[in-house]
């Protein structure tokens, strides 16, 4: 199943991509407001039933996709988990010694924007980075998991665009300064479930 958060004219909503089509969940239940709210109840995993017999809502033409998760609680990015991107980091200058674990930066919400939506180059530099990158969206809470039930923990994957403003990256050893300029990740198009 495809799960997205978007608008159309000026409600904002989420739903099931069915065909070409979005089939509107928001009134799926009334303590469930958002699409993070229904991957936390667990919904998502029950979401082909709860789109039988739904009709479409709006075709994806006339959507506004927002981010996936529109103000998820944290997004944590992994730092170097290549090496070819290793290699572009040690050319550009930035001296970064591999570690046995890849260093991690949180990114905060308001650096996101929806797939189709534009990606906002900061008056602060002349030039975006990108990286194409994998989300993997948690779909509950844990702590202390044992690796062999990690994947139980993840609701579903996620493009994502990790655009960096790399001279701000350069200011200091964590690189969050570069990482989140708003609307310079862009989340989207949709979830799409283990």
């Amino acid at each position: 199943m495809k799960l997205l958060s978007y608008r159309v004219g000026s409600r904002e909503a989420w739903g099931a991509v069915v065909g070409d089509g979005v089939v509107d969940l928001s009134n799926w239940r009334t303590d469930v407001q958002t699409l993070q709210d229904y991957i936390a109840c667990g919904g998502y995993r029950d979401a082909a039933e709860h789109v039988e017999g739904r009709p479409i809502d709006a075709q994806l033409s006339e959507i506004v996709f927002l981010p996936v998760i529109p103000k998820p609680e944290k997004i944590v990015c992994a730092v170097r988990n290549y090496m070819d991107h290793h290699q572009e980091v040690l050319a550009a200058g930035m001296q970064r010694e591999l570690s046995e674990y890849p260093p991690i930066f949180l990114r905060v919400w308001r650096s996101q924007t929806g797939h189709e939506q534009p990606v906002v180059l900061p008056n602060v530099s002349p030039s975006l980075d990108w990286e194409g990158e994998l989300a993997v969206i948690i779909g509950r809470e844990g702590r202390d998991i044992p690796v062999a039930e990690a994947f139980d923990y993840v609701a579903g994957y996620v493009c994502y665009n990790d655009a960096s403003v790399r001279e701000w990256q350069f200011h200091a050893k964590q690189i969050a300064s570069g990482k989140n300029f708003e609307s310079t990740g862009a989340f989207g198009p949709w979830m799409v479930d283990r």
